[in-house]
């Protein structure tokens, strides 16, 4: 997106009651791609690139496709239109109704190509009488190679037009080749600084003779050929592709992916095959779509598409944070083991870049660019600048800790796991307090500091899994000469994990608010509780799990271990608390409109509301709802408590609204991250967050509760 484009978009939403001006949303349409780039594909069939942060290269930042007549277009975002994708795989069709025939488009994106087949029916339904003879494929693309909308050229040949500034190399071509090409000049300043928004393409101009080659922007007319059109998009970059190979290579394209089944085939490349048996199978191949579409070769993830790179109002989606990226690997982790899904590719490369990543002192920065794990503009960077420590996120830390773990115990085959940890569990007990509560640092949703629930529970979390799986960890791995100290840690790592994990499970009383029945959500800079319900504390379900897993008789502290004959570390009052908890935050963050039926983030909640009095719904929370009545039905069954199947079925019921065919969940198979009441989607589009983990809460409750399934139907 060029600020031309977020000024546009001003003038057209300034006033909007649920659109924020100055961004290009996702909400609608959808993407391809997986292996590569990241197109989006709107409900209208504008195609734009939203690639950057995985490849390096911007691409196409606005098009439009329509039908011509003569010197008559028919634009087919102005028609009516229908759009699915095509079985399992991230080839999308597209129909559009015009006067003069049905367009069906597939467009499918494949590595760095993005290829859009268009074939047109006449028929004999009463369109107007067409020779097809006549008919073109009409295509305006903009391009913003390195990112630039000034200083950019065109070179010219028969079916083809390359548009570069520097590095990045951008080709058009046609199949059928050009029976028309004109260049045009982005935006005016007189057009700009005008109250009306600019419509694009203009018609031709004359009278500027540069027009036609310095600029991004070109309108290229392909000719049908027995009723089929065929363009394609290639992204380059001048040092690994030459432009005689580029246009090789979608010569290539275009004779082997010639009909709908090839694009079908080439397109389901990178989704993983799901067997059919797997339940809930629709949402299952929906999650890996999408967590393919965010994922860079690297095997990191971006948040999900940055719908407003100018940060206008955030501060921006297309990076990997390690806390959602961590949890999104834990949760496919487990997914796989109880699904067999096949992700070991997955689970390795995301290992790898979690030992690449890795700081000096143990930790993780803010965020970093996917496609290289290089540091990406972020404001929580204590550990690295001189600022102020509480800029530091410490639950990013121990959510990646936890993965790492599992990975390990999993036989994940990455290099440096075990040196990772080691590291790790030191940069942890540096932000471990004496009192057993994380230190004063920024929270999960990043827009307030204090000692929160949230940070405890990855600590506990991470401590309890390094307990389970870190037998055999060495000291010794780190080096002497970096920032931490080997004689600081004791020989038994997985001993000293236990007895941390044990510390954060009693200090958690000192967050438990008696009077609402719940944990705080926070211990303020200032020693003060602030009791609100936030929706980052059911985060305890899974921790209070993995301490579980210990066994009481093994477990130092003065809380666990009491449980009389439970043979898990979690106290029989810690389990009525945390039931609790979980019901009074489910509970008292659920919202009810006519449209929309989920949990909101946390009580008195502000962000993005526009003109809605009252929170936003959550996708993540929701979701994540769902998953905390999930482990803690596990956690009441194994000790045959009859409170699992009441636990088991809020699970469900949670789980149902960001299910195909909840309300959170958009036709397109997408979660976005929020919701107004009137049921508009809203921010980023689709968010990988709350996909795995409503994954791993399918493969939860089919793999650990099956027993109270009949209950569900019968209640349904």
């Amino acid at each position: 997106m060029q600020l031309r484009d977020a000024l546009d978009d001003y003038k057209r939403h300034t006033g909007h009651a649920t659109r924020f001006p100055g961004e290009r949303r996702t909400v609608t349409g959808r993407f391809s791609g997986g292996d590569g780039r990241l197109v989006h594909v709107d409900a209208g069939g504008e195609i734009r690139d939203f690639g950057y942060p995985l490849t390096g290269l911007t691409g196409l930042v606005r098009s439009r496709v329509g039908l011509a007549v003569g010197r008559d277009v028919t634009w087919l975002d102005e028609v009516a239109t229908e759009q699915r994708y095509v079985g399992d795989t991230t080839l999308i069709e597209t129909v559009h109704e015009t006067d003069h025939g049905t367009v069906t488009r597939h467009d499918a994106t494949i590595g760095d190509a993005h290829l859009t087949r268009a074939t047109i029916d006449v028929g004999d339904d009463g369109h107007a009488n067409v020779d097809p003879a006549d008919l073109s494929l009409v295509v305006y693309a903009r391009f913003a190679p390195d990112g630039r909308d000034d200083r950019v050229g065109q070179l010219r040949y028969d079916d083809a037009v390359e548009v570069y500034h520097d590095d990045e190399h951008d080709f058009l071509a046609s199949d059928t080749g050009f029976t028309d090409l004109r260049g045009q000049l982005p935006a005016t300043f007189p057009e700009l600084l005008d109250d009306t928004p600019t419509d694009l393409p203009r018609d031709r101009g004359g009278d500027r003779y540069e027009e036609e080659r310095l600029s991004g922007e070109v309108v290229v007319d392909a000719p049908f050929e027995e009723g089929v059109a065929t363009v394609g998009t290639l992204l380059t970059d001048r040092e690994e592709t030459t432009r005689e190979a580029a246009r090789v290579r979608l010569d290539e394209l275009f004779a082997d992916l010639d009909s709908p089944d090839a694009l079908a085939a080439a397109a389901g490349e990178t989704i993983p095959s799901v067997p059919e048996s797997v339940p809930s199978r629709e949402s299952v191949v929906a999650d890996l779509r999408v967590l393919s579409l965010l994922s860079a070769e690297s095997g990191l993830r971006i948040a999900g598409p940055d719908f407003d790179p100018f940060y206008a109002t955030s501060g921006g989606y297309g990076y990997t944070w390690f806390r959602d990226d961590a949890e999104i690997s834990t949760f496919l982790l487990g997914a796989d083991a109880r699904l067999g899904l096949g992700l070991g590719d997955w689970h390795a490369r995301s290992a790898e870049m979690y030992v690449a990543t890795q700081r000096p002192d143990g930790s993780w920065p803010h965020r970093v660019w996917p496609r290289n794990g290089s540091l990406a503009p972020g404001w929580a960077n204590a550990r690295i600048e001189d600022g102020p420590e509480v800029d530091y996120q410490a639950d990013q830390t121990g959510s990646v800790i936890a993965y790492l773990a599992q990975a390990r115990a999993a036989g994940v085959d990455a290099e440096g796991i075990d040196e990772s940890l080691v590291a790790a569990l030191a940069g942890l007990d540096e932000t471990l307090e004496e009192d057993g509560r994380p230190v004063v640092c920024q929270n999960a949703w990043e827009d307030s500091v204090g000692r929160f629930a949230h940070t405890a529970a990855t600590f506990l979390e991470a401590y309890s899994e390094l307990a389970l799986h870190g037998d055999g960890l060495d000291p010794d791995a780190l080096d002497a000469e970096g920032d931490l100290d080997p004689a600081a840690l004791p020989e038994d790592l997985a001993g000293h994990a236990r007895n941390q994990a044990a510390r954060v499970y009693d200090a958690l009383d000192d967050l438990w608010v008696p009077e609402r029945g719940c944990y705080a959500l926070r211990e303020t800079p200032e020693g003060a509780i602030d009791d609100r319900l936030d929706s980052s504390t059911l985060a305890l379900a899974s921790a209070h799990r993995s301490f579980d897993a210990l066994g009481g008789d093994e477990v130092a502290g003065d809380g666990a271990g009491d449980g009389g004959e439970e043979t898990g570390a979690v106290d029989a009052e810690r389990l009525d608390r945390l039931v609790s908890h979980v019901e009074t935050v489910v509970d008292g963050l659920a919202r009810e409109s006519d449209e929309i039926s989920g949990l909101v983030r946390y009580e008195g909640d502000g962000w993005r509301r526009a003109g809605q009095l009252s929170e936003k719904v959550w996708t993540v929370s929701t979701a994540w709802g769902a998953n905390a009545c999930a482990e803690l039905a596990v956690l009441l069954a194994d000790r045959d408590d009859p409170r699992a199947a009441e636990m088991t079925e809020r699970a469900r019921e949670l789980l149902a609204h960001v299910s195909p065919g909840g309300t959170l969940c958009e036709p397109t198979s997408y979660l976005p991250e929020q919701f107004f009441d009137d049921g508009t989607p809203d921010s980023a589009t689709p968010l990988g967050w709350p996909h795995a983990i409503r994954l791993a809460t399918v493969a939860l409750l089919d793999d650990e509760l099956p027993q109270f399934a009949d209950r569900a139907i019968a209640d349904d």
